[in-house]
């Protein structure tokens, strides 16, 4: 039965002995063993699986598979009579941690707003729940926060019950329960009830605290971060130690953090505008530059990995200087052809000529109007000779 599984009968139990029932190999070629019983819990319910050591030897992965409890192992045990397993207890406290704080959190913004949680998830730093719900506001996110560590500061006990079904009416579950059979309840009495097959602390006081770290968009769900108990100093440290970072390469106190970032955006801003004004400038110089060099009214020019919008840009300001200009410039790159063509208002003769031609020669895709097209294909020749192709096109 469940119920005898040694992690829900004693939650902070460590160290214990066991025997081997099955040893084998999984699919990847891991060995792994099934015990008479175990203290090792298994991922499951968002919680990931406890670590630890079989006779010393590293314990990385525990699941359930077809009811049987497999513990992975970094090699075989040898069939010894009897085990003696050790669990990682920094690892299972944090996850009592967590996980508790995930019902005392979720049960707040039930409590507070009617927000239920549609999943958790208990990562490596942070933990997720996402609340069926399109927007929350900050106000609601510091209320939820507070009240929930209200609950750990009463340092309320939490109960675990086994119940059959028929006894689920007795209680005011938070959320419909999925199992039939071995039901576990966890319970905050006058607070929560709720039906969970994870491992939790005996009051809500060992959770420590809850903090509020972010919140996301999730589909049509909010998605918030948070961290609890020894989670919260680990935040705390890595957060102070980018702040004093921050703060020295500022040369800003902590406090002046936020006035000098908004100085150094400003002052990127003005360096953008200027840059773009500059840049501005040369593809004005170069425009001018080509067009003395038109030749029977065409500008003409194969260009080695440059931006396609400058070339663009440099083509339309050409055709803007003069009505009667033709514009060809073909953009080459190690396995790819680009290529531009532009014409000024006095000229007839429509720039889906020379695409049609381009793009039969590049095995290309494009589009645009009859004053400009742009495209794209393969590099099946050179830059020159597309452009001798494009350039033939209008002769």
């Amino acid at each position: 039965m469940l119920q005898d599984r040694l992690y829900y009968k004693d939650p902070y139990l460590t160290t214990f002995t066991s025997r081997i029932i099955k040893e084998s190999q999984d699919s990847n070629g891991n060995c792994f063993v099934v015990l008479e019983n175990t203290a090792f819990y298994p991922t499951g319910g968002g919680q990931p699986h406890d670590a630890g050591t079989l006779n010393g030897i590293n314990v990385f992965n525990v699941e359930e598979i077809n009811g049987e409890i497999r513990h992975s192992i970094a090699k075989q045990l040898d069939s010894p009579q009897e085990i003696e397993g050790i669990i990682d207890w920094s690892r299972r406290f944090d996850h009592m941690q967590q996980h508790a704080g995930q019902h005392i959190l979720t049960a707040a913004f039930v409590e507070l707003f009617g927000f239920q949680t549609e999943s958790f998830y208990l990562g490596k730093e942070l933990c997720t729940i996402d609340l069926s719900i399109e927007n929350i506001n900050s106000e609601q996110l510091e209320a939820a926060e507070k009240f929930a560590n209200e609950i750990i500061l009463k340092n309320l006990p939490i109960q675990t019950k086994w119940v059959s079904e028929n006894e689920l009416d007795q209680y005011f579950l938070r959320k419909e329960l999925a199992v039939t059979d071995e039901i576990r309840l966890v319970i905050i009495p006058e607070f929560d009830y709720n039906g969970c097959g994870g491992t939790h602390p005996n009051t809500t006081g060992q959770v420590s605290g809850i903090k509020i770290l972010s919140t996301e968009k999730q589909r049509r769900n909010i998605r918030v971060h948070f961290v609890c108990g020894g989670r919260i100093l680990q935040q705390l440290h890595r957060k102070t130690s980018i702040l004093a970072e921050a703060s020295r390469q500022l040369s800003a106190s902590e406090n002046n953090i936020n006035h000098s970032v908004s100085k150094l955006l400003e002052t990127n801003r003005t360096l953008e505008r200027s840059l773009e004004e500059a840049q501005a400038s040369l593809l004005t110089f170069e425009g001018k530059e080509l067009l003395l060099k038109k030749e029977s009214h065409i500008v003409k020019g194969v260009y080695f990995g440059r931006n396609m919008q400058d070339v663009q840009k440099l083509a339309r300001l050409i055709v803007s200087e003069d009505d009667d200009v033709i514009v060809l410039f073909v953009v080459e790159n190690e396995n790819r052809l680009q290529f531009v063509a532009a014409k000024g208002s006095a000229v007839g003769t429509s720039m889906k000529k020379a695409s049609e031609v381009a793009l039969s020669a590049i095995n290309g895709k494009g589009g645009g109007k009859d004053a400009f097209v742009q495209g794209g294909g393969e590099r099946t020749m050179t830059g020159n000779e597309l452009l001798d192709k494009m350039v033939v096109s209008f002769r």
